[in-house]
C-alpha cells in the first residue's frame, strides 16, 4: 500500500507552480480573430453532399455576399488555404516566369509577398517605402513613368500592413497607373483589411484582391479568397507559368465555382454565417465600428506615451532610436489602421516581455513585432467580432502588463479610450 501524501503536500506543490490564468482567454492579436459562437455552431453540421443543390445554394450565397463586401461584380474564387495560398494563386495566374513585378515594400508582409514572387521565378524590383508611413503614390508614379518600355507587368501592394498598422492608398496607386498610361496589373493584399477597412475593388480599379477567412470575416483559418478583374482573367489565359490546384479557369468553369477535388463544406458553412452576421449589423456599421475601435486604441497608446513621438526610422537592421516613450508606430494620421495598432516600446524595454506577462498572468494574447520590429513592437488587433467591453478590457489589461513589466507610461489610457469611444 503506497504511503499517504501529507495533507499539506499538494498545496505546497500547487503553490510552487505558476498559476494558470482563470476566466476566458482574450485574443487580441491581429489575426486569427475571435470566432462568434454562431459561426462555430454553423460548422458543427453533419456531412453534406457538396454537389447537392442545397449546398450549392449556400455556396452561391457566400460568394455573392463576399462580392458585395468586396465591392465587385467581377469574378471571385475561394480556396482551401490561408492568405499565402491566395498570394501564390494571384502570382502564378497573372505572370509568366521572368517577368518583372514592382513590389511596394511597406513592411514584413509586403516583403514576404515579394520574396514569394522571387521564389516562383519572377523578377522582382522593390520600391522601398518608410515602414512608418508606407509608399508614397508620387514615388510609384515616378517609377512607372520611368518604365517607358513597360517592363513592369504587375504592382504588388499591401492594403493594410499587418506588421506595422499602416494603410496604403490603393486608389491613389491606381491613379498613378492611369495617369502614366501604364498597363501593369494592380494586385492588392487585403488580408487584414477586408471586412474591417473600406475597400472597393471595382471603384478603385484593382485587378486582383486577395484576403483570408481568419480576420475580418471572423472565421477559422484555412480559407482564402481572390477577387479577379476581367483584365486579370484575360491575362491568366495567356501566361505560361505552370499551375495545378490554383489554375483559375477550371475553378471558374461552373457556378458558383468548382473546387479541385472535394469542396471545403464546413468552412463554407462557417463563412455563410459570418456573412450573415456582417450583413445583419450592416457593412457600413461594421466599418464604422472598426474606425471607432481603432481611434480608441490609438488614444490609449497616445496617453500612455504622454503624446510624444520620436523620429525613429525602420530598416532591415531594426529601429533607430532613441525612443523615450510608448508610441504608435504609424506616424501618418491619414494612414493609421483601424484593424491593428503597432506600438513601439521605449529603449531598454522588451516588447515580448510585456506580451509574456499579459499572456501568462492575465490570459491576454497580444501580437508580436515581426522581422526588424521583433522585441521593439507589440501589436493590438482590434478587428472582427469585438465590442466595447472586450476592447476596454484588453486595453486595461495591457496597461496592467505595462506596469508589471516596469515600462514607463502615463496611467489612465482606458479613460482616454472611453473618451474617444464617446466622441469627446
Amino acid at each position: 500500500m503506497p504511503p499517504k501524501t501529507p495533507p499539506h503536500a499538494a498545496a505546497q506543490r500547487t503553490n510552487a507552480e505558476p498559476s494558470k490564468p482563470t476566466g476566458r482567454h482574450f485574443f487580441f492579436g491581429p489575426g486569427p480573430t475571435n470566432i462568434p459562437d454562431s459561426v462555430l455552431g454553423a460548422m458543427h453540421h453533419a456531412t453534406m453532399d457538396f454537389l447537392a443543390p442545397e449546398f450549392l445554394d449556400i455556396q452561391t450565397r457566400v460568394t455573392d455576399g463576399i462580392k458585395r463586401m468586396l465591392g465587385t461584380t467581377q469574378s471571385l474564387l475561394l480556396y482551401a488555404g490561408n492568405g499565402h495560398a491566395a498570394w501564390e494563386a494571384a502570382l502564378v495566374n497573372c505572370f509568366s516566369p521572368g517577368e518583372t513585378l514592382l513590389a511596394l515594400d511597406c513592411g514584413y508582409f509586403a516583403s514576404g509577398w515579394a520574396q514569394m514572387a522571387r521564389d516562383l521565378g519572377f523578377h522582382v524590383e522593390t520600391l522601398a517605402g518608410d515602414w512608418r508611413t508606407g509608399v508614397a503614390a508620387a514615388d510609384l508614379k515616378a517609377r512607372l513613368k520611368a518604365d517607358t518600355k513597360g517592363a513592369i507587368k504587375g504592382v504588388l501592394a499591401v492594403h493594410n500592413e499587418t506588421a506595422t498598422g499602416v494603410v496604403q492608398p490603393l486608389a491613389e496607386f491606381r491613379r498613378a497607373l492611369d495617369e502614366t498610361g501604364h498597363k501593369a496589373l494592380l494586385l492588392a493584399d487585403a488580408i487584414s483589411s477586408f471586412g474591417s477597412i473600406d475597400l472597393q475593388m471595382d471603384a478603385w480599379g484593382l485587378d486582383v484582391v486577395v484576403s483570408g477567412s481568419q480576420k475580418g470575416l471572423m472565421m477559422v483559418t484555412g480559407m482564402s479568397l481572390t477577387g479577379i478583374s476581367g483584365k486579370a482573367l484575360a491575362r491568366s489565359k495567356a501566361v505560361t507559368t505552370p499551375r495545378g490546384y490554383f489554375k483559375w479557369e477550371p475553378m471558374l468553369a461552373a457556378a458558383p465555382q468548382r473546387f479541385p477535388g472535394t469542396s471545403p463544406v464546413h468552412m463554407i458553412l462557417g463563412l455563410d454565417e459570418s456573412v450573415r452576421l456582417i450583413e445583419a449589423e450592416g457593412f457600413g456599421a461594421v466599418l464604422a465600428r472598426h474606425k471607432r475601435f481603432g481611434a480608441a486604441t490609438r488614444a490609449a497608446v497616445a496617453h500612455w506615451g504622454g503624446n510624444t513621438r520620436s523620429g525613429i526610422a525602420i530598416s532591415g537592421q531594426g529601429l533607430s532610436g532613441p525612443v523615450k516613450a510608448l508610441e504608435v508606430l504609424c506616424t501618418d494620421t491619414t494612414r493609421v489602421s483601424d484593424s491593428v495598432t503597432a506600438i513601439v516600446v521605449p529603449d531598454g524595454h522588451d516588447a515580448n516581455a510585456i506580451r509574456q506577462i499579459a499572456h501568462t498572468r492575465y490570459n491576454l494574447a497580444l501580437g508580436s513585432g515581426l522581422g526588424p520590429l521583433a522585441g521593439r513592437v507589440f501589436r493590438i488587433g482590434h478587428l472582427g467580432d469585438l465590442n466595447e467591453p472586450m476592447l476596454l478590457g484588453a486595453l486595461a489589461t495591457t496597461e496592467l502588463a505595462l506596469a508589471d513589466a516596469g515600462v514607463p507610461h502615463s496611467p489612465g489610457g482606458v479613460t482616454a479610450a472611453i473618451s474617444a469611444l464617446r466622441g469627446a
